[in-house]
């Protein structure tokens, strides 16, 4: 079964996103939380989130137990990333994460390695168009992207 963006998904602005992502692609991730933030959206990512002196593993724990949508940037570097499989299992294990979990393909890759579940999720490609593919992900929250 596969879910199609705008249906799927409810028409209501996050109470906050996690952003799952490799750090090595943390240009795109930072951009991508940028532009969330300035169109409204609260985002925890992890660049911007965990300042020195905390345990960052207790943060990551936390803002997954408090975000209510996840939001995966999908990249060879993510596909080989312990932790960004670890946040996204425990998203898929969690019902309140059920058609709020989307994955934004940044760079082809073999995600089917992270889960054969994500095969099921309507991607966004932000590879080619940066700004279409900000524009389909705000579309979901039935918000409109406007350039900074």
């Amino acid at each position: 079964m596969s879910h199609s963006l705008g249906k799927a998904y409810p028409s209501l602005v996050p109470k906050e996103v996690f952003l799952s992502h490799s750090d090595q692609d943390r240009l795109l991730t930072a951009d991508l939380a940028d532009m969330m933030r300035r169109h409204g959206v609260p985002v925890w990512y992890s660049r911007t989130n965990i300042r020195g002196g905390q345990q960052w593993h207790d943060e990551i724990g936390a803002a997954l137990q408090r975000c209510d949508w996840f939001v995966l940037v999908l990249s060879p570097n993510a596909v080989g990333s312990m932790w960004v499989r670890r946040e996204l299992l425990y998203a898929l294990q969690q019902r309140r994460f059920d058609n709020k979990i989307i994955p934004i393909l940044y760079q082809d890759c073999a995600y089917d390695e992270l889960s054969w579940t994500l095969s099921q999720f309507q991607m966004i490609e932000c590879g080619e168009d940066i700004t279409e593919g900000y524009h389909k992900l705000l579309q979901v929250w039935g918000l409109g992207y406007t350039p900074p």
